[in-house]
């Protein structure tokens, strides 16, 4: 069970934070806490299980990385963990999943790759494919991002009289 701090952290925590030398100090003072009641709720939160990690999204295309692509790959049943992992280890590599074939569609393992150009991208595929010993693999170059979020768990309460 959450507490309303708790909560109200999450909520805050599902914004960006502030680049700034002490994020949780103003986050802290936004929800009226101090920085050490925030930062042991957020301790709190990790010891439930709640929050695992916190990561940052880099905006790739104003970094020099212009392409991505999602390699889709057919991959034994009995080597999908090991393969799997040994692909997530990639630099190139930010997601990486394993997910049940369709039947018209004999793909099982998911892989997002980031390079400068699409010249790079199909190297590092290729690259990937003679590594792990794979040669039935896809490249699907996005051509446009139409959406890109943080995940939403709590909505803010409207204050409706």
């Amino acid at each position: 069970m959450l507490t309303e701090l708790e909560t109200q952290v999450i909520l805050a925590l599902q914004r960006d934070l502030a680049i700034t030398p002490r994020p949780f100090q103003e986050l802290a003072e936004v929800l009226g806490k101090s920085e050490e009641e925030v930062l042991a709720a957020i301790r709190s939160l990790k010891e439930k299980g709640y929050i695992r990690r916190f990561g940052a999204t880099l905006r790739h295309q104003l970094s020099g990385f212009a392409a991505n692509a999602l390699v889709v790959w057919v991959v034994p049943e009995a080597e999908l963990s090991r393969l799997g992992r040994k692909l997530a280890s990639k630099r190139a590599v930010t997601h990486c999943y394993a997910r049940k074939p369709a039947p018209d569609w004999p793909y099982n393992l998911y892989t997002m790759i980031h390079g400068k150009s699409l010249k790079e991208i199909k190297a590092t595929a290729a690259d990937m494919a003679r590594e792990i010993g794979i040669r039935d693999y896809a490249i699907l170059f996005s051509e446009a991002e139409l959406k890109k979020t943080t995940m939403r768990y709590f909505r803010e309460k409207s204050h409706q009289k």
